[in-house]
């Protein structure tokens, strides 16, 4: 398993940047190798990514989501092992560090390569930023999704 972590600063409330990140389907906007993602459910998403020429479809659970404060998820079925996590910290009343923790299994040899060489971690951080003028430009979000999801076990 790879893990990468980034953090990036948003000067945007903690709400805003929380509601704009649950909103999967405006994800191709800022970040790279995602072509689409479906909203299932409430609990459920759809992803399609073409990542150094490798095309995948996979499906992802929402394992917690705490408006606000942070959402987790997991891949479901499929061969694309991966999970993930972002906490969203508020830094005052207009500031917010939003932190991404990524898990994932590369598969091939292009995949094992550009991890081993750390181009994961470029791309996060790449994506991160990219979020952030995403979010910032727009100074608001383009939706909201406010329900809870207790972590497992809760």
């Amino acid at each position: 398993m790879s893990t990468v972590t980034e953090s990036v600063d948003v000067h945007v409330p903690v709400h805003t940047a929380y509601e704009q990140w649950t909103q999967f389907e405006s994800f191709p906007q800022f970040m790279s190798g995602v072509e689409s993602i479906r909203q299932v459910d409430d609990r459920h998403t759809h992803w399609v990514t073409r990542i150094g020429g490798v095309r995948r479809e996979f499906d992802a659970e929402i394992t917690e989501r705490r408006p606000d404060q942070r959402i987790a998820w997991k891949s479901v079925g499929g061969d694309t092992r991966h999970a993930g996590a972002v906490n969203f910290q508020p830094l005052g009343e207009r500031d917010t560090r939003v932190t991404v923790q990524l898990d994932w299994q590369p598969e091939g040899i292009t995949e094992k390569a550009g991890s081993a060489v750390g181009a994961d971690d470029l791309q996060v951080k790449a994506d991160t930023k990219r979020f952030k003028e995403f979010v910032e430009k727009r100074n608001s979000a383009t939706g909201a999704q406010r329900g809870d999801v207790p972590p497992p076990g809760r």
